[in-house]
């Protein structure tokens, strides 16, 4: 199966998922009180929930069916329309069309744009020291009691850090990037974090 094939196929399936959680809440509304009511945590709604899902699963689909993106390489998050884009890509022409494809998504609201160029060619080591520095600062953010680390994104390139998601407050982000600073084989720490509305 080729690249292009085997891209479609994944994007296809996305799509089909991101539908059918759409149809499991096209059902009669509820009229109880806590139908749709905002969660204390997040303020969100599990509408608003779904509709992230589906805008997450959209954009992920046409970055995967994209030639010049690769959508492999690039982060997707979502939060009220809000869609966060992170990843390291080889040209800006992939960072240009990666935007443009994602504000052509409905339900789009804005775009936060944090892919980064490479540094440059590396070898299967830095590959290997990447993972191992990823895997470092994800340890370490889930150790930590005060971070909510599953909804922060973590890649390395040639050191450098990339942290990317959506947190309660300011602090959280101040100590997830310290965390990430800290970390064994982490050269620089570029903090995408943003606190979630």
């Amino acid at each position: 199966m080729n690249k292009r094939t085997s891209r479609l196929l994944l994007g296809s399936t996305l799509a089909a998922v991101a539908a059918t959680a759409l149809i499991g809440c096209n059902k009669a509304p509820d009229n109880s009180a806590t139908t749709n009511a905002p969660t204390a945590s997040t303020g969100t709604t599990m509408g608003t929930d779904v509709s992230d899902s589906a805008i997450t699963a959209s954009v992920k689909s046409a970055l995967l069916a994209d030639d010049v993106v690769k959508g492999l390489d690039v982060q997707v998050e979502t939060r009220k329309g809000t869609v966060q884009l992170s990843g390291f890509v080889d040209s800006q022409a992939q960072i240009d069309q990666a935007v443009v494809l994602t504000r052509a998504v409905s339900g789009v609201n804005y775009v936060e744009n944090g892919i980064t160029l490479k540094g440059g060619a590396g070898g299967m080591g830095a590959q290997m020291d990447d993972t191992a520095v990823t895997g470092r600062v994800k340890t370490a953010l889930l150790a930590d009691p005060d971070i909510k680390s599953l909804d922060i994104s973590v890649l390395t390139s040639q050191g450098t850090v990339q942290l990317t998601g959506f947190v309660k407050n300011q602090a959280q982000i101040d100590k997830a990037a310290a965390i990430a600073g800290a970390a064994e084989g982490a050269k620089t720490v570029k903090n995408e974090l943003m606190v979630k509305k």
